[in-house]
């Protein structure tokens, strides 16, 4: 798994990097500033929590086992939970959608408190 979850960490940091620049360039005059700062927020939590899985992996490899592992799955259903909720609502403005937030946010935080059980318990 954790070439797995480095080269998933490493995919989503390009691709944070990519949304940030597009949020910049192709959303600035299209978007409220409202709007834009919800896009913004989605990317640095995606670019985050995609060196978050390079830490999973690294930590993978170093101490094997199921709360690394889990901790890289959290961070990934965060990220999509999380970000996509907030790309989603910035794009279609349905302000509903940010009930999903929180629940990214929640798998998020569990990713982090399962990568330090991880490494503790290793």
């Amino acid at each position: 798994m954790d070439r797995a979850f480095f080269i998933t960490g490493a995919v989503l940091a390009a691709l944070g990097v990519a949304a940030g620049a597009f949020g910049a360039h192709a959303l600035r005059g299209r978007l409220t500033p409202d709007l834009l700062n919800v896009f913004e927020t989605g990317v640095r939590y995606q670019l985050i929590h995609a060196l978050g899985l390079l830490a999973v992996a690294w930590a993978s490899a170093r101490w094997p086992g199921r709360a690394t592992n889990m901790a890289g799955w959290l961070f990934l259903a965060g990220i999509v939970l999380f970000s996509g909720s907030l790309y989603a609502l910035s794009m279609s403005g349905v302000r509903a959608l940010g009930a999903i937030t929180p629940l990214g946010g929640v798998a998020l935080i569990a990713g982090w408190i399962a990568l330090a059980w991880g490494v503790w318990r290793g």
